[in-house]
């Protein structure tokens, strides 16, 4: 009889060409997303005269040095000479090209699901390790190096060693106020930021079961800064609604056939993982972050921990980070003062995001000026038909295009030195949204919470009477 199936099992053994004597697999790469930074890879392409084996299956997309403020030239030469030279690239190697003033441009993470370029069942990579995001529809997405990238673009193919498997169960309803940015935070800091590592995380449970695809995409997004190697959530009838229609998906008699064996796409009931986590999703409550890596975490509503009272592993590297940051032991996290607030990135940038955000902001004005910079073109241009653009504006904020803007700081949109940015996005490192920033993560609505009182606050209040 065969032994049971994870549903990362099923995903290797379609993908794995060849097994080295080392135990590592070659796997066949369905998608490959690159961006400005992949143009390393390019490079070690052009040094040796290849063209890129598959370019029907390689896509590229303007995101991470992309301006967020497109109206005249480029204040900064850099960015216009990465952004130039990711379109020669595409140009030569004749690849589709999401511009700049493409209708479908984007983050790289949220253009390839709303595009169909996301397939439950595909190997997805892409060079930047947040591609774990497209594991919300039952693939195998991972972030892979420039070296691996030129071997993706020169073979369509790329060795890895099977991850170990982790199975992430919450059950139960989540409280109001508490989303998918929270339950990873949550998990996050009660493991560690290496808690994940050398895994392959599988989401299941009820509160799982009831996220929507957007929420998914956050879970799998932030496996990341749990260690993961990636994330992943089975295929069901939420995701195939999501599917349905969009622009690469199958269509016709194909979506029928392709959905018969996407149902198959699942975790055995019987088959054993390496680990097991389980959590009950009353017990989670809105997150923060306090310090520099996101598992220093912790309930809006606790007080800044004292290093004194943590295991000695953790004990230096909370000081270090209180220090960075600016804050003090035993002072309640509630209240503390912000400077600014971001919403966006690829973690936080969806319609769904907005629309949290935006359930906060409504009829009220944002104390901290900030920013506000969807997905994609096409979030951009729903949330203006939806009038949430509007909201942001009234209530004080700047609505901008779509890009990995104040994530990452490399396009312009910069936390100065010293500030405190309330944010939406993926990683809090020292530095990460400008030398010197000082960045508390959080969900959409708990920003908009930030927006509203000038200080990190509870959201839960604050939706009263509205709806997320």
């Amino acid at each position: 009889m065969n032994a049971p199936l994870t549903l990362l099992d099923r995903l290797w053994s379609l993908h794995e060409v060849h097994q080295g004597e080392d135990g590592t697999s070659l796997l066949w790469v369905d998608r490959h997303l690159v961006h400005e930074g992949s143009h390393h890879a390019f490079a070690k392409l052009a040094e040796r005269g290849l063209p890129v084996a598959e370019p029907g299956l390689t896509f590229a997309v303007v995101d991470h040095y992309a301006p967020t403020r497109r109206t005249g030239p480029m204040a900064d030469p850099a960015i216009a000479r990465m952004i130039d030279t990711l379109r020669g690239n595409a140009t030569r190697h004749g690849l589709r090209l999401f511009d700049l003033e493409d209708p479908d441009q984007g983050i790289v993470h949220v253009v390839g699901p709303e595009q169909g370029l996301t397939l439950p069942g595909l190997l997805i990579t892409c060079g930047d390790s947040h591609t774990s995001t497209h594991g919300a529809f039952g693939a195998l997405a991972f972030g892979i190096g420039a070296t691996e990238v030129a071997h993706v673009l020169a073979t369509q193919t790329i060795w890895q060693r099977k991850p170990q498997a982790l199975r992430i169960t919450v059950d139960g309803d989540l409280p109001p106020g508490v989303s998918a940015k929270d339950i990873a935070l949550n998990w996050i800091a009660r493991l560690g930021a290496d808690g994940a590592q050398g895994h392959a995380v599988e989401y299941a449970g009820s509160a799982v079961r009831n996220l929507s695809m957007e929420g998914r995409m956050t879970l799998c997004n932030l496996t990341i800064e749990g260690g993961g190697r990636m994330g992943m959530v089975a295929p069901d009838d939420t995701t195939f609604a999501y599917m349905r229609g969009r622009p690469h998906a199958p269509h016709g008699d194909d979506w029928q056939r392709v959905l018969d064996n996407w149902r198959n796409l699942a975790s055995d009931a019987d088959a054993r993982f390496d680990r097991d986590v389980a959590l009950s999703a009353e017990q989670i409550a809105p997150i923060v972050t306090w310090g520099t890596s996101p598992e220093q975490a912790l309930p809006i509503d606790a007080l800044v921990p004292d290093p004194e009272g943590l295991p000695p592993a953790k004990a230096q590297a909370a000081r270090a980070a209180l220090d960075y940051m600016g804050l003090v032991p035993g002072r309640p996290l509630a209240g503390t003062p912000v400077d600014q607030i971001f919403i966006g990135s690829c973690t936080n940038g969806r319609i769904e995001d907005l629309r949290a955000a935006a359930a906060v902001l409504a009829g009220r004005k944002a104390r901290v000026p900030g920013l506000v910079s969807p997905g994609s073109a096409r979030v951009k241009a729903q949330a203006e038909q939806e009038g949430l653009d509007r909201i942001f504006v009234e209530a004080g904020l700047e609505w901008v295009a779509s890009g990995c803007s104040m994530c990452v700081g490399m396009n312009g949109d910069l936390v100065e030195a010293g500030k405190r940015c309330a944010s939406s996005t993926n990683r809090n490192f020292r530095g990460r949204q400008g030398k010197g920033a000082r960045t508390h993560l959080m969900s959409p609505a708990m920003v908009a919470a930030a927006a509203v009182t000038g200080t990190l606050s509870d959201v839960r209040p604050l939706l009263k009477g509205r709806a997320l």
